[in-house]
């Protein structure tokens, strides 16, 4: 692939950018510096330098990042900054998306790609991937709510029950539950339906991922053995 080409495909702008990049001194491979715009180089595994910034080439993008409080899932956010703002430009230029969302004060867990199959498979009603999350309540937790929990609560719009069997008591305001299903704001009215009410709300885990380490408001790549902790086969 020509340079020029691979650096626009990886999110450096146009071609006519990328040349200008290339032709300005600031991409190197390998110690190299490279100023042929037009030069053909092998992708796959390729790792290049823009700007003493060191870049792999991926054909798509898998990302997990630990989303603040005050932060939309939206590319076009409405009255607070975006998630897209996190990441590195490029990122955003190739299309990155949430995979799902989490509302504005919500914190943890969240998934963003640029592979559409991906993005429509973990975000489709049938595929019930689960998601475990926390929620500080703001009175404290009795055993009807759990009751209530367990067997499933109606919400308006919905034509059955929806229960989150595993609901369990971290501490006398804290609720450890886990859902697959993904309706709109549905922790925060499952609790509201049995009782109470979500003061904060912290997604911990995406089918068998987790945040680790992640600090608040930082993201990493998946790599292949995350990816396949998650209930879709990524190419």
């Amino acid at each position: 692939m020509q340079l020029e080409r691979l650096l626009q495909s990886q999110g450096f702008g146009s071609r006519k950018a990328c040349r200008a990049l290339i032709e300005a001194g600031a991409v190197s491979i390998g110690g190299t510096l490279c100023t042929d715009a037009r030069a053909e180089y092998e992708p796959e595994g390729l790792v290049f330098t823009i700007d003493e910034v060191a870049w792999a080439y991926r054909e798509r993008v898998y990302l997990l990042l630990h989303k603040p409080a005050g932060y939309e899932c939206s590319r076009n956010p409405q009255h607070h900054p975006s998630v897209l703002a996190l990441l590195p430009q490029p990122l955003r230029e190739r299309g990155v998306q949430p995979v799902g969302r989490l509302d504005e004060d919500t914190t943890g867990l969240l998934l963003l790609t640029d592979d559409g199959p991906c993005l429509h498979a973990l975000t489709h009603p049938r595929r019930h991937v689960p998601k475990r999350y926390l929620a500080r309540l703001k009175h404290p937790i009795d055993a009807a709510l759990l009751q209530a929990l367990h067997e499933g609560v109606m919400l308006h719009g919905e034509q059955v029950p929806l229960a989150a069997p595993d609901a369990r008591a971290v501490d006398t305001h804290t609720l450890a539950l886990a859902i697959e299903q993904g309706k709109y704001h549905q922790v925060k009215r499952m609790v509201a339906a049995a009782g109470n009410r979500v003061g904060q709300l912290h997604r911990a885990e995406l089918g068998g991922l987790t945040l680790g380490g992640l600090a608040v408001g930082e993201w990493r790549y998946l790599d292949a053995a995350d990816l396949a902790s998650i209930p879709y086969p990524a190419a």
